[in-house]
């Protein structure tokens, strides 16, 4: 799951900052490939390191684990989700009304921050810098 908040909170807060749905898939992966990449292998060592324990019980879970992590992480987070989310675009982001008025709305992504600023006014600031 740590894998998941990782990626799919980046790839959140891009896409509330306005880029498109394959922007921020890609700017998500990206951003956080390394560290996704690093727990896993982290976990993998762990978890392989039960290999070399003598007693076969622990030889397979050890094992087991192992490859469920390289999976799980490769495959399933750093491929399929990032793959599904370009694919489902714009509405991997829909949220129905009744859900989003019964969540509360704390705009951890700083989406409102924006909304205060005149646009010709920002576009200024942008052209100063």
């Amino acid at each position: 799951m740590d894998y998941e908040v990782f990626l799919v909170s980046r790839m959140r807060e891009d896409f509330v900052h306005g880029a498109d749905a394959r922007e921020a898939v890609i700017s998500g992966v990206g951003h956080n490939a390394r560290v996704v990449t690093a727990a896993a292998v982290i976990m993998f060592a762990v978890f392989g390191g039960f290999v070399f324990m003598p007693d076969p019980m622990d030889l397979m879970i050890g094992f087991a684990l192992a490859i469920g992590v390289l999976i799980d992480a490769f495959v399933v987070r750093m491929a399929l989700v990032p793959a599904v989310m370009h694919l489902l675009g714009r509405a991997a982001w829909y949220l129905p009304r009744p859900v989003d008025r019964a969540l509360p709305d704390l705009d951890i992504e700083g989406e409102r921050l924006n909304s205060h600023i005149p646009v010709q006014r920002q576009d200024a600031e942008l052209v100063k810098t």
